[in-house]
Parts: C-alpha cells; sequence; structure tokens
C-alpha cells in the first residue's frame, strides 16, 4: 500500500497525530485554521489518509492507527531504499559532501550511535 503523503496532507496528519483524539469537526476547526482548508477538503483528504490506513473516522472520532514516530521511521526507509539502495552511510555520504553538517549535528549523530551499540 502507498502511504506517501504530499507536504500538505503531511501537515494536515500532524495536526491529526499533535491532536488525537479529536473530534472531526475539531478537525475541521483546526485544518480551516492552520491550512485555510474548507469543510469538504478536510474530509476528502481525511478519507483518503484512512484508506492508507493511517487513521480512522469513528462516530465522528479520529485517531491514529499508525503513530507519526512509526510512519515517519517507514518514510525515512522507504527514501533510503529508493536513493540510496538501503545505504545511511551514502546517504550521510552525499548529505556531508554537501557541507551541510554543523559540528553540533555530528556529536548528535554521535551520541546516537553510541546510545545504539549500548542497546538503547
Amino acid at each position: 500500500m502507498d502511504r506517501r503523503l504530499g507536504a500538505l496532507e503531511s501537515k494536515f496528519a500532524d495536526i491529526i497525530w499533535e491532536n488525537e483524539p479529536l473530534s472531526s469537526s475539531r478537525l475541521v476547526g483546526l485544518a480551516g485554521e492552520k491550512l485555510g482548508w474548507k469543510k469538504s477538503t478536510v474530509y476528502t483528504v481525511l478519507r483518503r489518509l484512512c484508506e492508507k490506513g493511517l487513521f480512522q473516522n469513528e462516530n465522528g472520532t479520529v485517531t491514529s492507527l499508525v503513530s507519526g514516530e512509526t510512519f515517519r521511521a517507514a518514510q525515512c526507509r522507504q527514501f533510503l531504499d529508493d536513493s540510496f539502495e538501503g545505504s545511511l552511510p551514502a546517504f550521510l555520504a552525499a548529505f556531508m559532501n554537501e557541507g551541510r553538517l554543523s559540528e553540533k549535528e555530528a556529536e548528535e549523530i554521535e551520541a546516537m550511535i553510541r546510545r545504539f551499540r549500548q542497546g538503547g
């Protein structure tokens, strides 16, 4: 199942993940406020995301079927697989070739690797 999201769908999904569970009427209000969407747009996009298996709308209450963290991890893995043959080192090499890795970011990555090696 294709779970890729466009930029606006992703922002909409974040609204749900940050506020769930929420009533569909509250979702309409939040999407109107944050995205400028009308009620019909909200329900169209919500239906599409429900069909993708990310959310459910039962009895007017919207909840996730997949957490935002799990979804983003799967998206990252798919990007690595599609663009770098699944190689995180190849991705990092491409990223660092652009000179976009700050000293602070390098330290954070090193700390993540240490935590991973220690089992947590």
